[in-house]
């Protein structure tokens, strides 16, 4: 990320995304968020429907993803503070370990996204995502 002026919320969001790469499950990822916390993914290319979940379902789908996703990164290309809300522009690369959707292990998929996150108590207690996949069919 560019060097600008940490808000501390940027900082966390920054960790959170580092330590979610990482492949960080457990208290170790639930220390980022809020027990009221909630994320919303919109709908994309591997959530057609979106996806609305609690801190426990956030915390489940971590476990599962570990399984699917042998190594992932998140670059974040910008971020913007205001109060207690962070916006950021990221990009995520993730190599699959297993099969999915016709798509063979090894594969690596790209998004770029947009993700918007609301504090509470220096917690995430919001998470928005919008997520755009490069095509999955192509190589």
């Amino acid at each position: 990320m560019p060097d600008m002026p940490q808000h501390a919320h940027i900082a966390t969001a920054v960790r959170y995304h580092e330590a979610v790469a990482r492949g960080a499950v457990g208290e170790e990822l639930a220390r980022f968020f809020h027990a009221d916390a909630v994320q919303h993914e919109f709908p994309n290319a591997l959530f057609p429907d979106g996806v609305r979940r609690d801190l426990s379902a956030v915390l489940e789908s971590a476990e599962r993803g570990r399984g699917v996703i042998s190594h992932q990164r998140f670059e974040v290309h910008n971020a913007v503070a205001s109060g207690d809300q962070v916006a950021l522009e990221v990009t995520w690369t993730g190599t699959l370990a297993v099969g999915l959707g016709g798509l063979p292990a090894g594969r690596v998929l790209r998004a770029h996204i947009a993700v918007f996150l609301e504090f509470r108590d220096g917690r995430i207690v919001s998470q928005r995502n919008y997520d755009c996949y490069d095509p999955l069919n192509s190589p």
